[in-house]
């Protein structure tokens, strides 16, 4: 996970992943002392394809109260991108988000640049619910945030 993550500054997928904010690179040591909130996480989760970790997803609470849970993934290797892993693993995690938390809705949060990223959650189902414009700048663009976001009647009805 650290040669994936925090041993290079610039990885190519940081190029996707909210690269408007900064990435720092940090040692194995200053790993090993992170990795305990890390691994082995309810709310952070390994994808592995092949034998090997490829990527992550995980979700945070926007507002825990309502319930209100916000998801993410990563695939770090670009030799998996666009072969459906992503979109199998979001299925996934999404299927064991619904299953295992009284949640009502499940949303992500990405950039207007991610156009793969707004596919899968189409392709999953999710609705575009808000378009926040040009509120993501980088190497001097404007882009727009986008929220998606697909409710547990939404899904149950898909699946069945």
């Amino acid at each position: 996970m650290w040669e994936l993550t925090f041993k290079e500054s610039n990885p190519e997928w940081k190029k996707w992943d909210a690269p408007y904010y900064p990435h720092t690179a940090i040692s194995y040591e200053k790993f090993l002392e992170r990795r305990n909130s890390i691994v082995d996480q309810e709310d952070y989760w390994a994808i592995e394809a092949d034998g090997e970790l490829i990527g992550m997803v995980s979700y945070y609470w926007e507002h825990e109260p309502s319930l209100w849970l916000e998801m993410g993934i990563l695939i770090y290797e670009p030799t998996y991108w666009s072969g459906g892993y992503g979109t199998k693993a979001l299925q996934m995690w999404i299927e064991h988000l619904f299953d295992t938390m009284p949640l009502v809705r499940v949303g992500l949060t990405t950039w207007s640049g991610n156009e793969r990223m707004i596919r899968v959650a189409e392709k999953l189902g999710m609705t575009m619910e808000a378009r926040i414009r040009k509120v993501r700048y980088w190497e001097g663009v404007y882009y727009d945030s986008i929220r998606m976001g697909i409710l547990r009647e939404e899904w149950e009805a898909q699946v069945n």
